[in-house]
């Protein structure tokens, strides 16, 4: 498995990261090992996480994935064997059972720490992530900006210097952003800089062939700041697989069971998601693997989160890392994205 920097640090991360969000809910702690045994196996050396997971977030699973990845580090002994990502949550009305309500404030940054710290039976942290921004803005995927003013919003600076002391303690190594938008990116390396503290190493953003939107301005930043793409949902939540074309509902797929997940949907979006399916077939692979393929292969990309509930799609997914897709390939893609440009908001 290719390993490539992780921002300008001196570590080296699979170009593969294992996801966990379905664990504790869709898939059980025997599951949750198997597939870290089977992913480590592969050459994977890189897990992200998040102190809500699993999805969609309840008061009585939350906090369950981290302790998944906590048991098996018990285990196996393999804690040294990984870098561990996982996130702080910000502000959110629906996680009031977080924190009672989370913010990116010092104080619940620090106490976010200690309580992944203690599931995930572990010291440190090596990537501690900013899962989304405390401001309102248009993350998790959002097409369009609509600007808010806000009274109460935490500083930028309290935050980055919370991570920055947590660094100084060695309880994280490094941090990264999350759902953050080229402006937040910005504006983060400018406070760090600014102030002497460490810049972010990464930014987690959804990336997939039905929401390219990282690439208007993010991509840019990180080339030339090295940021690189930790890219989620490259599969839009399993719609690119094409199991959910023509109404399909599959047994125990996260569409069919939480209806709560519409971002990948719509007519437009199905419309699109058969014309990939259509061009993989035409190229003889599946349609998942392409569509994991061409995410894996950005020059902007550092890691590609796969996610799994069966082995089988597991299997399927870490094996997309040996495939390359031609320049031909890539250009019959982007023809399809030249007509049907980001349709999901």
């Amino acid at each position: 498995m290719e390993k490539r920097p992780l921002g300008n640090t001196q570590l080296q991360v699979s170009k593969i990261c294992l996801g966990t969000m379905t664990w504790g809910e869709q898939n059980s702690e025997a599951e949750a090992h198997e597939q870290m045994d089977y992913a480590l196996a592969q050459g994977i050396n890189f897990f992200d996480v998040a102190e809500m997971y699993p999805v969609p977030p309840k008061p009585d699973t939350q906090g369950s994935t981290e302790r998944y990845i906590g048991s098996w580090f018990k285990k196996t002994g393999n804690r040294d064997k990984i870098i561990l990502a996982t996130k702080v949550a910000g502000p959110a009305d629906w996680l009031s059972h977080v924190r009672g309500g989370p913010q990116l404030t010092r104080e619940h940054i620090f106490q976010a720490v200690e309580s992944s710290l203690e599931r995930l039976q572990t010291d440190y942290i090596d990537v501690y992530q900013v899962h989304w921004p405390a401001r309102k803005t248009n993350f998790f995927g959002q097409l369009g900006y609509n600007h808010q003013d806000e009274d109460n919003a935490t500083p930028l600076e309290e935050t980055l210097a919370a991570l920055n002391e947590l660094i100084q303690q060695g309880k994280i190594r490094h941090y990264g952003l999350s759902n953050e938008t080229a402006w937040g990116a910005m504006k983060v390396l400018q406070i760090a800089d600014a102030n002497g503290w460490p810049r972010p190493v990464s930014i987690q953003n959804p990336y997939n062939l039905l929401n390219r939107s990282y690439e208007v301005g993010l991509s840019e930043v990180s080339h030339r700041e090295q940021l690189g793409l930790l890219a989620y949902s490259p599969l839009a939540f399993g719609v690119l697989s094409g199991k959910y074309l023509d109404g399909q509902q599959p047994e125990n797929a996260r569409l069919t069971l939480f209806d709560r997940f519409v971002r990948y949907t719509g007519d437009v979006a199905e419309q699109a998601t058969r014309e990939y399916v259509e061009l993989a077939n035409e190229l003889g692979m599946s349609a998942a693997v392409m569509a994991q393929a061409f995410v894996t292969e950005r020059s902007f990309v550092t890691s590609n989160i796969i996610g799994a509930t069966t082995m089988e799609q597991l299997r399927e997914n870490i094996d997309s890392a040996n495939t390359i897709l031609d320049q031909q390939a890539l250009a019959k893609i982007d023809a399809i994205h030249a007509r049907i440009s980001n349709p999901c908001p």
